[in-house]
């Protein structure tokens, strides 16, 4: 009777799986059906959106009405709330649709000022290297489109026929003979710096920049077989590749490298050997045209590596001054004192912003420079005229490399109040104005002070510091939130999310904790960084943590976006100098008991190494009141702000030490003018591990960034 109940069971739960499989292939094939449906919806978009500029190039309309963006991606926000989307994944859906419409729309007005018309004839686009090479893969991406109706206004054909050569002289040289259309050069890299083969042979040839492209190299290790990367006895890769994989082959010591001229020939050679010891450095795209493996993803030192390529064609082009454009000159400076800023000066009264300044010696003139300059602009432009007329008089030579569309597509602005939910009948509704009348502090001298490159004297104009797309001090309220300390992956992951889903634009998370007593918690360190950078990414949101010593700063500014100084350690000298030569943004704390002129000079140390992008916190500073943790010293914000050019921002957590008082302390700092605070919350402040009677639950840190929006300045 056993077996029979046994029997009958292992039926019934074999009719169970049969009949989950049969559902999941169903609803597999309904997702399969809603991507299709999706895509053709994307595609009937951007033909909504080639018409609409048509009919604006015949009104000659501007090519963005930004303020549409703006209310369009608003409202989609809103609408997607309703149906349950997250705003974030909204918000970046939107960009890039936004985008994609913008670039559709420049390249058919490309096409109509530059008279581009359908051919017959196969477009020829030059590449160095072959099939799968990293510049070859970019050809495909700008020409592969069945329209092809490309950013360099090349001759538009029903296909492209990609041409590979072994150097970049050949490629040039076959656009300059015009046996090709158009050619694909790589010009810099995020890690590895410029390329300057090309830079030189730009200088020497006759082609002209048309168009730009950057791409994500994405590096992986590619074998025949799965083999352990420790059984590996050589790597086949190209000196780029081996240049920005270094970190990663150096933990293989054993392993021997044999060089190859680009990432497709290094992965052509390990087919060709057949030794399932042997491996590649390339991309997987170009490991799936060879049949190969990929061993290892993400093996490059920097997860960011971008590449910025060229597009070149034998005749320039215009660019319509509706498409955000770029200029490229060479051009070489008398040889005087003061000839380079001469030059640059013409730039800045023109008010032309530069996007690049390389430098190539001279061959046979020695210690004479050639400058490559890439600013906005438009050489139709009035402006951009008058500029370059200037610049003759004062260089040896100059020489137009190129006016382009640029590829970059500035996002739409996210409303501060888009998507949010709010209930009206508490208020919500109802935005408070509050008057806040500043009187500047009398003016000083900062140079006397000791604080000249901080000071008003020297840069009147705010300072606006980006970071992964969040700007601080443009007269935004920004808040940067999350947990004291990073606990645990969890911990950090509830809080990022609760930070990004309540309007916070930076997640703060201490891994090094300086605290006063050496029994309590002194951090997860280099462990806890990595759980913070990661909840960062996850939910899209640059990330702040603070360093302590000398010896962190490079290691965390790799990959921490902003760095923090803390307040014991705002008179490090040793530890700011280390700062002021990284790139990273800085937030510099107040000293306990340090007025604003040594808060000001400790800045000047950072700002004096060479990094310009710091802004300044008030936290609290000690006095004979033992109610709160430290005194807010919130005149501090006018007085600062009258000072100096840099942001300023408030720490009502650390001010108090009392999670009730932090909320209106918020509030007073963005009346009285703050450019935004940092707050502390935790899932259970009662378990926290550092300063947990200061940190906001989640519903109060809710509340409060309601109760935020709802001021006016």
């Amino acid at each position: 009777m056993d077996d029979l109940h046994t029997i009958e069971g292992e039926n019934m739960a074999q009719e169970v799986i049969n009949d989950t499989t049969s559902n999941l292939s169903e609803v597999r094939a309904n997702i399969d059906n809603v991507d299709k449906q999706l895509l053709q919806l994307l595609a009937q978009r951007r033909g909504l959106a080639e018409q609409v500029i048509r009919i604006k190039s015949l009104e000659q309309s501007p090519l963005r009405d930004e303020k549409r963006e703006a209310n369009l991606l608003r409202a989609r926000i809103a609408d997607g709330r309703t149906l349950g989307l997250n705003p974030q994944l909204i918000t970046s859906l939107f960009h890039e649709i936004l985008a994609d419409s913008n670039r559709a729309q420049q390249d058919v007005l490309q096409a109509e000022l530059n008279g581009v018309k359908p051919s017959t004839r196969p477009t020829r686009v030059a590449f160095q290297g072959i099939d799968g090479s990293y510049s070859h893969l970019v050809g495909r991406s700008i020409f592969g489109n069945s329209t092809n109706a490309s950013k360099s206004a090349a001759q538009v054909a029903a296909t492209s026929e990609f041409v590979g050569f072994p150097s970049y002289k050949r490629v040039v040289e076959a656009v300059e003979n015009g046996d090709c259309d158009c050619a694909i050069l790589p010009i810099e890299n995020t890690t590895s710096g410029a390329i300057n083969d090309v830079y030189d042979l730009l200088l020497n040839s006759r082609v002209s920049i048309v168009g730009e492209e950057k791409f994500n190299i994405k590096h992986c290790l590619i074998g025949l077989e799965d083999v352990p990367v420790s059984h590996l006895q050589v790597i086949h890769c190209s000196q780029i590749g081996m240049t920005e994989c270094s970190q990663f082959l150096s933990d293989i010591p054993t392993c021997s490298l044999q060089y190859a001229p680009d990432s497709a020939m290094a992965m052509k050679k390990l087919h060709e050997s057949g030794n399932k010891l042997h491996a590649a450095i390339g991309s997987e795209e170009a490991a799936e045209m060879l049949g190969l493996k990929v061993l290892k993803r993400g093996i490059a030192d920097h997860e960011e590596n971008f590449t910025r390529y060229l597009v070149v064609a034998k005749t320039p082009i215009k660019v319509d001054s509706r498409v955000p454009s770029k200029v490229s000159v060479v051009m070489n400076t008398l040889n005087k004192a003061g000839a380079l800023v001469d030059t640059l000066v013409v730039f800045k009264e023109a008010g032309i912003n530069l996007t690049k300044l390389e430098s190539r010696p001279i061959p046979g003139n020695s210690w004479e420079e050639m400058f490559y300059i890439d600013f906005n602009g438009n050489l139709d432009d009035q402006t951009v005229k008058v500029a370059l007329g200037e610049i003759t008089k004062l260089a040896r030579f100059i020489k137009v490399l190129g006016c382009y569309p640029a590829c970059d597509v500035t996002p739409t602005a996210v409303p501060e109040s888009a998507g949010e939910s709010c209930d009206e009948s508490q208020g919500c509704g109802k935005k408070v104005h509050i008057e806040v009348t500043e009187k500047p502090a009398p003016k000083s001298s900062g140079k006397d002070k000791g604080y000249k490159l901080a000071s008003r004297e020297h840069k009147s104009s705010n300072t606006i510091i980006n970071v992964g797309g969040v700007s601080i001090g443009d007269g935004n309220f920004l808040v940067i939130a999350g947990p004291c300390s990073v606990e645990s992956r969890e911990q950090i992951m509830a809080c990022a999310k609760e930070a990004r889903d309540n309007g916070a634009r930076i997640l703060r998370g201490g891994v090094f904790k300086p605290r006063t007593s050496p029994y309590s918690f002194q951090g997860l360190g280099y462990e806890g960084l990595d759980m913070l950078v990661e909840a960062g990414k996850a939910f899209g949101m640059p990330v702040i943590t603070e360093v302590m010593t000398t010896e962190d700063v490079e290691r965390v500014a790799e990959k921490a976006d902003i760095i923090q100084i803390g307040a014991r350690n705002m008179q490090n000298y040793s530890l700011l100098k280390a700062i002021g030569e990284t790139r990273r943004p800085v937030m510099l704390k107040r000293g306990l008991s340090a007025p604003i002129e040594e808060l000001l000079q400790a800045t000047e140390y950072i700002l004096a190494g060479g990094n310009q992008q710091v802004f300044l916190c008030e936290r609290g500073i000690r006095t004979f009141e033992t109610a709160t943790r430290g005194t807010l010293d919130i005149s501090a914000v006018p007085v600062l702000k009258a000072k100096t050019h840099l942001p300023v921002f408030i720490d009502p957590s650390h001010a108090a030490g009392v999670r009730e008082l932090v909320p209106p302390l918020a509030m007073a700092a963005k009346a009285v003018g703050a450019d935004g605070i940092i707050v502390e919350f935790h899932p259970e402040p009662e378990k926290a591990l550092s300063d947990g009677p200061q940190a906001l639950r989640f519903h109060e840190f809710e509340k409060m960034m309601v109760d935020l929006r709802k001021i006016e300045r």
